[in-house]
């Protein structure tokens, strides 16, 4: 499902044009792919019962939890000083998502508007633009806590996933003779 979503709200934002950057679709998209796979060797090792596309499954999906459950808890512990300081990073190492977030809120630069810098503005033709900084900083807030609370409910449930596979590949397989122990 989360790959599936992954996928989608990719292939959404570049559909309408909000992202134009295609390293951050095209690493969403493999992160998508990625966990789709995956999600299918954990399905095909519990419907055949096969062990080792089970251990597999479940140590990747291990990997997965402490991956998604770090920076989740990494994403809910930043404070405004270390929000403003990773966005201004951010803002002067890419050039493509600076152009991508000038044209859908209507600001120019980063911390003060500046005549003598190009902009993909609108509001860069009447001059009358305001810093991104202040703009950004509200959603960041928000969406860092949105995106560290909804990662956290999908690794405890990736636990549980890795709980309940360990419980399942130490079952008897019913198909198999009676008298075999494994």
């Amino acid at each position: 499902l989360v790959s599936l979503l992954l996928i989608g709200i990719a292939a959404w934002g570049i559909g309408f044009g909000l992202i134009s950057s295609f390293r951050v679709v095209g690493v969403a998209i493999a992160v998508g792919i990625f966990l789709f796979l995956i999600a299918l060797v954990g399905l095909i090792g519990a419907v055949k019962h096969h062990q080792v596309l089970l251990f597999f499954y479940m140590i990747i999906l291990l990997l997965v939890f402490i991956v998604q459950f770090s920076v989740s808890c990494a994403c809910l512990a930043l404070n405004k000083e270390q929000q403003s300081q990773l966005l201004e990073v951010g803002w002067n190492n890419t050039n493509s998502a600076r152009t991508d977030i000038e044209r859908n809120l209507n600001c120019c630069g980063f911390r003060v508007f500046d005549l003598n810098e190009t902009c993909s503005s609108d509001c860069f033709r009447s001059h009358q633009c305001q810093p991104c900084a202040p703009i950004i900083e509200e959603y960041s807030g928000m969406v860092l806590r949105f995106v560290g609370g909804i990662g956290l409910f999908f690794s405890f449930t990736e636990i549980l996933g890795v709980w309940l596979t360990y419980r399942y590949r130490n079952q008897k397989d019913p198909r198999a003779n009676p008298s075999a122990f494994l």
